[in-house]
């Protein structure tokens, strides 16, 4: 019955299509995921342009119960060269929450020069800190 179920699973999750771009937003005080994180995703060509803020907002989204955000951009997006800004609106979630947030918002930036297939972007956060990292 196991190997069904898991069978299952694979054929249902392992063909659904994936954003070339995902998060997965850890809430590291309640040891939880963070549900209801709305996420933005803007683009630049250069980080001349990425710096003077003149990206271009190219999906969003909220994270889930799991506190993943799967479909951030659609799976057709071709990732081009350039300069990625993951947004989290971190106010929101603690609002959510009754809490204050001493980071309203996180901004994690990175550049690519050659476009893989896939880049995973976790935040792992807290009412005062928060840490990141390229995930696989």
């Amino acid at each position: 019955m196991h190997l069904f179920l898991f069978l299952v699973y694979l054929f249902l999750f392992g063909a659904m299509a994936v954003s070339p771009i995902t998060s997965h937003v850890l809430d590291a005080a309640r040891g939880t995921p963070a549900q209801g994180v709305p996420i933005s995703i803007s683009y630049a060509p250069t980080s001349e342009i990425a710096s003077s803020g003149q990206s271009s907002v190219i999906g969003r989204g909220v994270t889930n119960s799991d506190g993943r955000c799967p479909l951030l951009l659609d799976s057709e997006y071709v990732l081009k060269p350039g300069v990625y800004t993951v947004h989290f609106d971190t106010k929101t979630y603690f609002a959510l929450h009754g809490e204050k947030s001493f980071y309203p918002f996180v901004d994690v930036t990175f550049e690519i020069d050659q476009a893989a297939p896939h880049y995973h972007i976790p935040l792992n956060l807290a009412p005062f800190s928060y840490t990141t990292y390229r995930g696989s």
